[in-house]
């Protein structure tokens, strides 16, 4: 299971490869293993390039591209987001959604956020609602794979 958190909750003294190793540490990999799935998904993220820099270094998008690489570390089933586009600008918060997407469409994981934008949840597979301490499904998409779940 991976998390995606709202706030990011990168370790500030760490620079952006070595956040995303965090999960791994209690792994079988080596360090030399780490650092090299760490770069593999700072790349994917487009973010490579920023691997030594800290959080202060970096813009909000940067950040959460990066607590993304770090969900993605030990290759979850599923992923957990809690508004993972709530601290972020209309084109960046877009850019997230469409990196969501594509994991859950190449790596066939399931994501599972908890948002109030409703771009997000016209976008998904399937929602559910809590009001008033009760849930409620909404309808379904017609796409094949349903993985998104709002």
């Amino acid at each position: 299971m991976g998390f995606i958190f709202q706030t990011f909750n990168l370790l500030p003294t760490l620079d952006a490869a070595e956040n995303v190793e965090i999960p791994m540490a209690f792994t079988r990999r080596s360090q030399r293993e780490q650092r090299e799935r760490a770069l593999y998904l700072l790349d994917a993220v487009g973010l490579r390039h920023r691997a030594r820099h800290r959080p202060r270094q970096l813009s909000m998008g940067e950040m959460q591209r990066i607590a993304i690489a770090r969900a993605l570390a030990n290759k979850p089933e599923a992923i957990i987001a809690d508004e993972p586009t709530g601290e972020l600008d209309s084109k960046t918060g877009q850019d997230i959604l469409s990196l969501l997407f594509d994991i859950n469409r190449k790596e066939k994981t399931l994501i599972i956020v908890a948002t109030h934008d409703e771009k997000i949840v016209k976008a998904a597979d399937r929602t559910y609602t809590i009001q008033d301490g009760k849930l409620t499904m909404g309808p379904m998409s017609s796409r094949e794979d349903q993985n998104l779940l709002i």
